[in-house]
């Protein structure tokens, strides 16, 4: 038999918890499923310093201070990994590897993944110089020399954004132009502290095994090897949102991303997306919860409508 809940919340992250914190406080039951710790990525990140109301914070302690609010009126936590949804119409039944839940109302909160380079050494000095997020970690290299691997939007944006605290910038991409929008590339290049190294690949990341100290290159033209040396190394190439479990529903793009409107409903009635599992420029914590405040409350309207619907009905029968 399938547990019942007035909202279920598919993700634990800062939007997840947001969400559930809204959605409980409005006297629903709540449950909040991930396959993880809850935190999500915060649960990566040293130090967050723009996140308002502290000036800096540990990310597993932001993660924790979240977890402590979102259960505090009376949403519960369960682990597992969701494998899909079925839209019932008035409910929506929820399987995971171990259970099944069902719902009024479902907010998915799954987020993204960053496509990794698959190298020696990008796992290992991960948080020691290896990054994927120039706004989160890009104080910690002020005057230092970094690489940014990638020539999409997001890379040459956030090479333009680093060359503003950084000492200096190489971009490393594997063909001989960027794919930038070319308004982002002009900036790029006008900028004297931006360098770049063409058809070229990153084959290694290495370190004195406590940072990074730089990567091993390939020129993918002449086939030289080399070593670019460097303190850091943001790699932007491309992101996955976390969106199998949902294809059944088509409430995704072509790319995968969950298209929803200004208050976070998919296509279906009844169920939300927030957070980095949507297609949208800003991925921050402060964001998530944004919108996982919108979600929450419109849970919260969208299940009240349709009980005044069926009550309705009740006594016109």
């Amino acid at each position: 038999m399938a547990k019942n809940y007035d909202v279920v919340i598919i993700g634990a992250g800062p939007g997840g918890m947001t969400a559930a914190l809204y959605a409980s406080r409005a006297n629903l039951s709540v449950a909040m499923i991930d396959r993880g710790i809850y935190g999500g990525q915060m649960n990566n990140t040293a130090s967050i310093e723009n996140y308002p109301g502290f000036k800096s914070i540990m990310g597993p302690d932001l993660a924790q201070n979240m977890y402590d609010s979102s259960i505090n009126f009376g949403a519960e936590y369960v682990y597992g990994a969701v494998q899909s949804i079925e839209d019932r119409g008035i409910t929506k039944l929820i399987k995971t590897d171990s259970e099944e839940l069902e719902a009024k109302v479902v907010i998915i909160a799954t987020g993204s993944e960053y496509k990794k380079l698959g190298v020696p050494g990008e796992k290992e000095y991960g948080g020691k110089g290896v990054s994927y997020c120039a706004v989160c970690d890009g104080a910690f290299f002020k005057n230092k020399h970094v690489v940014v691997v990638g020539g999409g939007d997001s890379a040459i944006e956030e090479a333009s954004y680093l060359a503003g605290i950084v000492d200096h910038v190489t971009v490393i991409h594997r063909r001989d132009q960027l794919r930038a929008q070319q308004v982002i590339q002009d900036r790029a290049f006008a900028n004297d502290k931006i360098d770049f190294v063409w058809n070229t690949n990153v084959t290694e990341v290495v370190g004195d095994g406590t940072k990074v100290t730089g990567v091993k290159t390939h020129n993918n033209q002449t086939d030289e090897d080399s070593t670019i040396e460097t303190s850091g190394a943001f790699i932007y190439v491309g992101l996955l949102p976390m969106t199998e479990p949902f294809q059944n529903l088509k409430i995704t793009d072509a790319d995968g991303w969950i298209k929803t409107d200004d208050q976070m409903e998919t296509a279906i009635p009844g169920i939300y997306a927030i957070g980095d599992v949507r297609q949208k420029e800003l991925r921050q914590v402060a964001t998530a919860v944004g919108e996982g405040g919108i979600a929450g409350q419109q849970a919260f309207k969208y299940i009240e409508a349709h009980n005044a619907q069926s009550k309705s009905s009740v006594s016109e029968s």
